[in-house]
């Protein structure tokens, strides 16, 4: 469905596809952390993580033909230069550039790396409508395009961490830009929706897997608000809030997009948001889509249906 100047506008948001296949991959490739990753996946990820599962999920995924799809990061296992490249083709085959926005996870920056062996590979995926003058290539966050009546700001939340460890931090930096781009929409008529890897509530994920700044980043959005966040991380559906001022920002997260179910209760899914417009802001319904066993079809249930003050 394509949305007319004055319809619905209907993303996609999938997160956590974990493509990688490690099994030709060479001990001698696996020094620091990568050790970690490879065994998790030898022993527990490649049972889980199954390519059949996401095979099916972009099959439905291109049958619903989206307005745009969002990808909220760990297309990867352990951040090899060959599976950012898969991770690439395989963006290709569900929308061009301009139709597809990607944010890095935790996976994507397993170790440190080169931005051109890395996640620059998938530049042309995160990259602005109309990038910062003088910002480098290797340095896009966060990202701002506008779709329709809505403004996708992604944001990096992904870094290197210590062995065992899942953290996330945005940085004061890229909080700074932020908050400028919040102010700079403000008074546009734009439905505003954050993008993240990680979990942005405090206290809502482990120690080991949190991200580091998250009551920082709760504290600008009550300055300057969004109208809606979603992130992935967990693996499993969830729904929270973060309080301002007189309202509260819905917040969302989703299973793995490869996920079989196996280690979990939580299969494969992804969510389908509809903004519909209305007098004085938007509608907003969101749905998640999930295979059913035993028909081998995905099932959609509504998940929630809210509206948006243009004004908010």
């Amino acid at each position: 469905m394509s949305s007319g100047a004055h319809g619905a506008f209907r993303f996609a948001h999938l997160s956590d596809p974990h493509l990688s296949d490690l099994s030709a991959v060479r001990w001698r490739r696996l020094a620091s952390k990568r050790v970690l990753g490879y065994l998790s996946w030898q022993r527990r990820r490649r049972h889980e993580h199954r390519p059949e599962m996401l095979d099916a999920l972009r099959a439905d995924l291109l049958a619903l033909a989206p307005d745009h799809t969002v990808v909220t990061g760990d297309l990867t296992n352990i951040a090899l230069p060959e599976e950012f490249a898969s991770a690439r083709r395989w963006l290709q085959t569900i929308g061009s550039p301009d139709r597809v926005t990607v944010v890095p996870g935790n996976h994507d920056r397993y170790v440190r790396g080169t931005w051109e062996e890395s996640c620059g590979q998938w530049s042309e995926f995160m990259r602005s409508d109309a990038p910062p003058d003088g910002r480098r290539a290797d340095d896009p966050f966060p990202l701002l395009r506008v779709r329709g009546a809505v403004a996708f700001i992604g944001l990096d939340s992904a870094i290197a961490s210590p062995p065992f460890m899942a953290i996330g931090r945005i940085g004061a930096t890229q909080l700074a830009r932020l908050e400028s781009l919040l102010e700079g929409l403000r008074g546009r008529g734009l439905l505003r929706v954050l993008l993240l890897h990680h979990p942005p509530v405090p206290g809502e994920e482990k120690w080991r897997k949190r991200l580091i700044d998250a009551a920082a980043l709760c504290a600008l959005l009550r300055r300057a608000p969004v109208d809606l966040v979603l992130h992935g991380h967990r693996h499993r559906a969830l729904q929270s809030l973060i309080r301002v001022p007189g309202s509260a920002i819905p917040v969302f997260g989703i299973p793995s997009a490869s996920a079989a179910g196996v280690l979990s209760a939580h299969a494969a899914e992804y969510n389908v948001c509809t903004v519909t417009p209305g007098t004085g802001g938007w509608q907003v319904r969101i749905d998640a889509r999930r295979q059913d066993a035993a028909s081998g079809t995905f099932v959609q249930r509504p998940l929630a249906s809210f509206e948006v003050s243009r004004t908010a």
